[in-house]
């Protein structure tokens, strides 16, 4: 079926209804000026997509126009302060609703002056570009005023690479009780059509259709008026709900159908509320942004319904009182028709862009809906239906969440227009059903893409510690190459465990060395172990620091090589040299090394083992025969210098060890006294001025073991063949000089302690000075000592210290725990003195008790 107006052809819808208009209650007047209010409730979200980012301060004084929030995103405009006044509160406020939540918003207290700020009107519009005049529409804030609230610039934007040929303006306003377009339209018809040609300039488009139902007369003559001369056509039609949905709309202009999920700019047609044209002449032309609306005060709790202009974020409470409201009456409070609009469920929330009707409506107007009765099936639903959807099946599909069958019956071309429900004999609440299932599939569908992106993620970081590990693997038989690498060098150089049990051997047979002969050897031992460090450092992780390293030790080790090899030539070459006994040092050195290499040996199998666990692969299985055979020539090399040490060790008659065995026991008694005072020390500072009593008991403990240290340190000192007075006199040293000495030395220590202090203390530069003098006649006088004394002076050999077991770490770290345990523990019981802290501080007390006496005991 078509009709004609305005020489335009027209399409009819499918479905459809003709609910009572009730429009003329609130049509009786011209539109009316809200008052301005106290207070201005601003939230932030007003539209589709993103809610605006704050720009102010609480405290801050804002002036009418100023921006107050900044589009967050692509899908969001700015917000503006309708008036002027000062920020009072940023944070959640009430919203409306149906949920009737509360979001992040802006108060402003109104302060009466209404100043603004400067407006940038351009009358001149068709001089500027498309796209500036799109930037001005996103930044007046402009969006959807006719419900929807999609950012108008966006909506703009879609698209622009297809031929846009037809723009359409929507007039309809087809939902029950709503004036608010109508009454624009009548008194404002000349900013519509200007909002319309700066569209026009934009878009460029071919045809301007402007659709508007018959119900409307006076609208519709100011508007035939006002586009006179315009290529816009005035186009109208019958009346019928919900004609006003944008893809009815344009099926009724064009006979064009938008297709299933995609936008009207797929086929070429842009359509805009007329409320939305006349804001964006009024942002374009004199530079005023979006602070204000038309919205429709109506209902029978009204004493006088009409439309006013009113400022966004004023209280819905204070436009009600303005039109009368009589609160006894109110039964329902509707933000929007009756047919698409909510309940609003506080009279606090405020009016924001999309609030184009506040429908105050008594018992008889929306009485209570019945009970929902079973389904009939008699299919008035089906008929009503604009979108050629079948309600009936969505209902069921809806109720068993079938959500598939859903989708495939295209539930999300859905308008939720009411037309389905209101004819309904069943009273059954359809569209509530349609609302709750797009919300649930949306959920799942958000969570599918959720889903998807964890998944790809994990993929991604499975590909990513697969190349790591790879890496590592790289490195690992590099490192391995780099190793066999320097064995093979060290083999070639003949420096293994059995040439040193071939130079043991040779040693223990030959004549013995003198003291010079002795120091080098040690010299060469000692570079040839640091070239050996340093080498293994350089094969685990290289570096030019390193290599310089390498090559100067080896510059150390080939001297000291040459240094004993002349005087091995001397030794070879003197026939009266005597032949002393052979040395046991160099057998315990080599016997030592070659502990040290097969711990080492065995460790790195351990290790190695470990890491192939029980199924290695073939490079893993290799490389443990590799280290096993290392492992077995370390073990037979320590065992062979074991028993050559074992046949040189027999003392003899003439080389009695008795000496030797004092001296150790004196050199272990000192260092358990040395052991003990640290102890003590250590405790004192631990327990401070006031110890507590397990404190005391433990510093009484270590003081007494502190003094049996001494005793015994003492008497094997009285005991040592050292501390016997000498028989030969042509080597002792005469008593008095060595006396001197002794004193030098004390003088010397007490002077640089004095000078220290003084230094610490910051005294006076003249007292420093004098104390400096003083310690250089120490030292000269120590110096002058040492050379009467007729003492050689120290010489100072390089050792080296191997490292601690692997069992004494383990002892001493249970240690320290267990101190640190105990210093816990105690200030638990500080804290709080009860039965459990005592426990635990009892635990701790003898927890560190058994790892003292197990390191001890070890030791």
């Amino acid at each position: 079926m078509s009709h004609s107006a305005s020489a335009q052809r027209i399409w009819d819808i499918p479905g459809g209804i003709h609910p009572p208009e009730h429009k003329h209650e609130s049509t009786g007047c011209a539109i009316a000026q809200a008052p301005l209010p106290k207070q201005l409730i601003l939230p932030l979200a007003q539209h589709i997509g993103a809610p605006g980012m704050p720009l102010v301060r609480v405290g801050e004084r804002v002036l009418k126009g100023q921006p107050i929030a900044a589009a967050e995103g692509f899908v969001s405009v700015p917000l503006h302060a309708p008036t002027s006044g000062t920020v009072r509160f940023i944070g959640p406020v009430p919203y409306p609703h149906v949920s009737g939540l509360l979001e992040q918003g802006i108060v402003i207290d109104c302060d009466g002056l209404d100043e603004a700020v400067e407006c940038d009107p351009w009358p001149d519009f068709r001089e500027r570009e498309p796209q500036a005049l799109l930037e001005k529409i996103r930044q007046s804030g402009i969006s959807g005023m006719g419900g929807a609230g999609f950012p108008t610039a966006v909506k703009l934007s879609a698209r622009r690479q297809d031929k846009l040929h037809t723009l359409v303006i929507n007039g309809t306003e087809c939902e029950p009780y709503i004036t608010a377009d109508d009454m624009l339209m009548r008194e404002r018809a000349n900013a519509i059509v200007s909002g319309i040609e700066i569209l026009m300039h934009i878009l460029q488009p071919q045809e301007v259709l402007l659709g508007i139902e018959d119900n409307k007369p006076q609208a519709i003559a100011a508007l035939r008026m006002a586009t006179s001369g315009t290529p816009i056509k005035v186009v109208v039609f019958p009346t019928k709900y919900p004609s006003g949905g944008e893809k009815q709309l344009i099926q009724i202009l064009t006979g064009r159908e938008v297709p299933v999920g995609g936008l009207p700019a797929d086929i070429g047609i842009v359509c805009q509320n007329v409320g939305t044209c006349e804001a964006i002449a009024r942002a374009v032309i004199e530079g005023r942004p979006l602070i204000s609306r038309i919205t429709t005060l109506t209902g029978a709790a009204l004493a006088r319904p009409q439309n006013v202009e009113c400022l966004l974020g004023t209280p819905v409470r204070e436009l009600l009182e303005f039109s009368g409201f009589q609160a006894e009456h109110l039964e329902r409070l509707v933000m929007g028709g009756p047919m698409m609009g909510f309940t609003l469920p506080s009279l606090d929330v405020p009016v924001v862009k999309t609030s184009n009707c506040l429908l105050a409506a008594s018992r008889k107007e929306l009485p209570p809906p019945p009970p929902a009765q079973p389904c009939i099936r008699c299919g008035d639903c089906a008929q009503a239906c604009p979108a050629s959807l079948l309600p009936q099946q969505l209902h069921f599909f809806a109720q068993g969440k079938e959500y598939e069958q859903l989708k495939a019956q295209h539930l999300f071309d859905c308008i939720e227009c009411g037309a389905c429900a209101y004819v309904c004999p069943s009273s059954i609440p359809l569209v509530q059903y349609y609302r709750a299932a797009k919300a649930e599939i949306r959920e799942l569908e958000q969570k599918h893409h959720k889903a998807e992106h964890s998944k790809v993620r994990f993929e991604q970081r499975q590909d990513r510690l697969q190349r790591e590990t790879e890496r590592k693997e790289a490195e690992r038989k590099a490192r391995l190459e780099r190793a066999a690498a320097l064995k093979a060098e060290q083999a070639q150089a003949a420096d293994t465990p059995q040439a040193d049990i071939a130079r043991v051997q040779a040693q223990s047979a030959s004549a013995g060395l003198s003291e010079q002969h002795k120091k080098a050897k040690i010299e060469v031992s000692m570079a040839r172990a640091q070239l050996k460090k340093a080498e293994k450092q350089l094969a685990a992780n290289a570096s030019a620091e390193l290599e310089q390293q390498v090559s100067q030790l080896r510059e150390v080790l080939s001297q000291a090589e040459q240094s004993l090899a002349t005087l091995d030539q001397q030794v070879a070459s003197s026939p009266t040299a005597p032949a002393p006994a052979a040395s046991s040092s160099d057998n315990a050195e080599a016997l030592k090394k070659a502990k040290i290499q097969t711990a080492m040996a065995r460790a790195q199998l351990k290790k190695a083992q470990k890491a192939a666990g029980d199924a290695p692969s073939a490079e893993q299985a290799a490389e443990l025969a590799q280290l096993q055979q290392a492992a077995n020539a370390a073990e037979a090399a320590q065992q062979a210098l074991e028993a050559t040490d074992s046949q040189s060790a027999t003392p003899s008659a003439s080389h009695p060890t008795a000496s030797n065995a004092d001296a150790e026991a004196l050199k272990k008694a000192k260092i358990q006294t040395a052991m003990a005072r640290a102890q003590l020390k250590k405790a004192q500072k631990a327990a401070g001025d006031a110890p507590t009593a397990e404190q005391s008991a433990e510093i009484a403990q270590l003081e007494r073991a502190l003094s049996s240290a001494e005793a015994a340190q003492t008497a094997l000192e009285g005991s040592s063949p050292a501390a016997q007075p000498a028989t030969q006199p042509a080597t002792a040293a005469p008593d008095a000089s060595v006396e001197a000495l002794k004193k030098a030395k004390i003088q010397l220590a007490m002077a640089r302690a004095q000078l220290k202090k003084a230094e610490k203390a910051q005294a006076d530069a003249s007292e420093i000075a004098t104390l400096q003098a003083a310690l250089s006649a120490a030292e000269t006088a120590l110096h002058q000592a040492e050379d009467n004394s007729g003492k050689p002076a120290p010489e100072h050999v390089l050792t080296d210290k191997s490292g601690v077991d692997e069992l004494t770490r383990q002892r001493k770290t249970e240690l320290a725990l267990a101190r640190a345990a105990l210093r816990k523990a105690e200030r638990a019981a500080e804290d709080a003195n009860d039965d459990a802290t005592q426990a635990a501080l009892s635990q701790a007390q003898q927890r560190l008790q058994a790892a003292a006496e197990a390191l001890a005991e070890h030791r």
